[in-house]
């Protein structure tokens, strides 16, 4: 078990040295602005392994779950011609392969997830947390810390790599939900390739 582990330690420290090594051409611009990088990076990958990698278990337990779904959806447009019926088929399938479905579909989901978003940004974190720790920002930047950040009684409140990598990460988030909503918006009004309105400004 002990050669177990110092084989996984010595990965984890070349994987961490690897990475260094690719963003060490960033630290010009000071560790602010490496560490948001690193955040945006971390979460384009995470979109791009969500959008991407499904397990063929996942694919098979949303084909399933929306097949009772759409039953479920059926079953509701009956209720104003026959509410007994609609009402029996409905409770018949709330307690049967609906809820089975999705409780399969949700777990699978949080699996699958547990994968593409959660690892990739919980290593990362570790990785930003133990190579710019305060001895290495001060010996890499002459600082201990990456900025202070001033409070309202006057005094100030030093900032860490570990915390500004999270509020970049919510923040990048924030800023692809918000692209996403934008373009979702302004894409099913104006779509690529159709025609603008005339009286449109």
């Amino acid at each position: 078990m002990e050669t177990l582990w110092t084989i996984i330690a010595n990965g984890i420290h070349h994987i961490q040295a690897w990475l260094l090594k690719i963003i060490s051409p960033l630290h010009i611009f000071g560790p602010v602005l490496t560490i948001a990088v690193i955040a945006a990076l971390t979460v384009f990958l995470a979109r791009f392994l969500t959008r991407r990698f499904k397990t063929r278990r996942y694919k098979i337990l949303e084909r399933e779950f929306y097949y009772w779904y759409d039953i479920k959806q059926q079953a509701l447009k009956l209720k104003a011609a026959d509410p007994e019926k609609a009402r029996e088929l409905g409770i018949n399938i709330d307690k049967g392969k609906l809820n089975e479905a999705y409780y399969n579909y949700f777990f699978e989901g949080l699996l699958n997830n547990l994968l593409t978003i959660y690892m990739p940004i919980f290593s990362m974190l570790a990785f930003v947390n133990d190579t710019y720790r305060p001895k290495a920002l001060e010996a890499m930047f002459g600082q201990s810390c990456l900025f202070r950040l001033p409070w309202v009684d006057g005094s100030t409140y030093p900032v860490g790599s570990a915390f500004w990598f999270v509020i970049c990460v919510i923040g990048a988030y924030a800023v692809f939900f918000g692209f996403h909503s934008l373009r979702k918006r302004y894409g099913k009004r104006y779509p690529i390739g159709g025609r603008r309105p005339e009286n449109s400004f």
